[in-house]
């Protein structure tokens, strides 16, 4: 991923994102904290405490630079905003399964994606072979469980 491009995502997990992000933060002081006390009982080649700390504060540096870099670079996008006759980022799309089963899925971007609510990304196998499809069209995807077939029948923006 170039390091100019968009990351698109809905004001919800924008908000998820950045409320992270916040917690993280506030987590800083504390294991600085929780260094300089383990410092402090002596010998820092034996010290548990020290080194748990150490690595805790390199993880959460970490995280923090990831999210930094993912509200930087965010899109905010308002599925209400838009409208067409394609699957893009943001849409609800109506399905029928091989067996005719109804499915729904909305498609969102990585952060925001679970797929036990019916949300998922738009880089995910399934989102890949949906974008750009109109109703009417059917897809075939291969997941890791086989190979899936979908038949579109409505997409909508909500």
């Amino acid at each position: 991923m170039a390091s100019s491009d968009k990351i698109p995502m809905l004001a919800e997990g924008f908000e998820k994102v950045t409320s992270e992000l916040k917690l993280l933060r506030a987590e800083r002081p504390k294991i600085v904290e929780a260094i300089e006390e383990a410092r402090a009982h002596g010998d820092l080649s034996e010290n548990a405490e020290y080194h748990a700390a150490k690595e805790r504060q390199g993880q959460v540096e970490a995280m923090i630079s990831d999210l930094e870099a993912k509200v930087g670079k965010a899109q905010i996008i308002d599925p209400a905003t838009l409208s067409g006759d394609k699957v893009i980022f943001g849409a609800t799309i109506h399905l029928l399964d091989e067996n005719d089963k109804p499915v729904k899925y909305q498609l969102v971007g990585e952060t925001e994606a679970d797929a036990k609510i019916g949300r998922i990304s738009y880089s995910s196998p399934i989102g890949r072979a949906l974008i750009g499809r109109k109703v009417d069209d059917e897809i075939e995807v291969v997941v890791p469980s086989g190979e899936k077939y979908y038949l579109i029948e409505k997409i909508e923006f909500i």
